[in-house]
């Protein structure tokens, strides 16, 4: 009797070690923090650690080949880390990549995608736009999406090239950033779309501006808080939540080269965090 409970106790320490193990999250560059600022308020007190794969932004760019290799070498990193799950806050890695990155991990990994089924719900006229990379906009999912959901909607698409390399700069407010959402956001109002999805993790840190050259007559939609639920809740099917209430670490790892990289991602995280040099090859 005594060896067993020794032994139960052992495996309870374990558990509880486990849980508080931080969940990870990654984005092509600085974009995922809107996903993990929805996580972080939902989830207080679970330890955070994120990759930001700057050097490489945005995904869209590259092959799907590259992308699953980016998203392979970051998941390594991340599981070195000992995190407890994976958040792959990029729509772009998402659509490429995270069937093959759950057939290789046995951790959960959740994923994103573009918000168009609330999207359609939402809409009075049934006009919805998509603001999002060509990377997202080419992918089979998002075609399944709309295979799904668009069938009794208009949906119409925007691709937003440079508008990621503003936000990597920090430049949330600046006259060229504006003037870029201006010209992407004006085919969707032309169209009479009365909904717009965010269909990219960096561009909720520019949606008062998008909600500032659409009206607020439009509704402005992004997926961050859906998927720090769907986080939340894989946790506790799974016993994961962490028990302890104590403050969370936030800790951002970053192969962005540039001076100014720490103050950028402050700037758009808005609270302390610890960021970190980390070369990924």
């Amino acid at each position: 009797m005594h060896n067993y409970l020794q032994k139960n106790k052992q495996t309870n320490i374990k558990a509880i070690k486990a849980n508080a193990n931080a969940i990870g999250v990654m984005d092509s560059g600085v974009g995922g923090l809107t996903v993990m600022q929805h996580i972080h308020r939902l989830l207080p007190h679970e330890h955070l650690n994120y990759v930001a794969d700057s050097q490489y932004a945005p995904y869209g760019s590259l092959s799907p080949e590259s992308i699953t290799d980016r998203c392979f070498t970051i998941a390594d990193f991340l599981i070195e880390q000992n995190v407890k799950a994976l958040v792959v806050a990029c729509n772009t890695a998402t659509a490429a990549s995270i069937q093959l990155m759950r057939a290789k991990y046995a951790l959960p990994i959740i994923g994103m995608e573009p918000a168009v089924k609330p999207a359609a719900l939402a809409s009075k006229n049934g006009i919805i736009g998509v603001l999002a990379t060509v990377g997202t906009l080419k992918s089979a999912q998002f075609a399944a999406l709309l295979t799904n959901y668009g069938q009794d909607i208009q949906v119409h698409t925007q691709g937003c090239i440079g508008l990621v390399e503003c936000i990597e700069r920090g430049e949330i407010h600046a006259t060229s950033t504006k003037a870029l959402i201006a010209e992407y956001c004006a085919p969707l109002l032309e169209a009479g779309a009365d909904t717009i999805v965010l269909g990219c993790t960096h561009y909720p840190f520019v949606r008062d501006v998008i909600q500032g050259v659409v009206g607020e007559g439009v509704t402005v939609i992004d997926t961050g808080e859906a998927v720090a639920k769907h986080l939340q809740a894989t946790l506790e099917v799974q016993s994961l939540l962490t028990s302890i209430e104590e403050e969370a670490d936030v800790l951002v790892w970053t192969n962005n080269t540039a001076a100014d990289r720490d103050a950028v991602i402050q700037q758009l995280w808005g609270d302390n965090a610890v960021v970190r040099r980390i070369a990924l090859r």
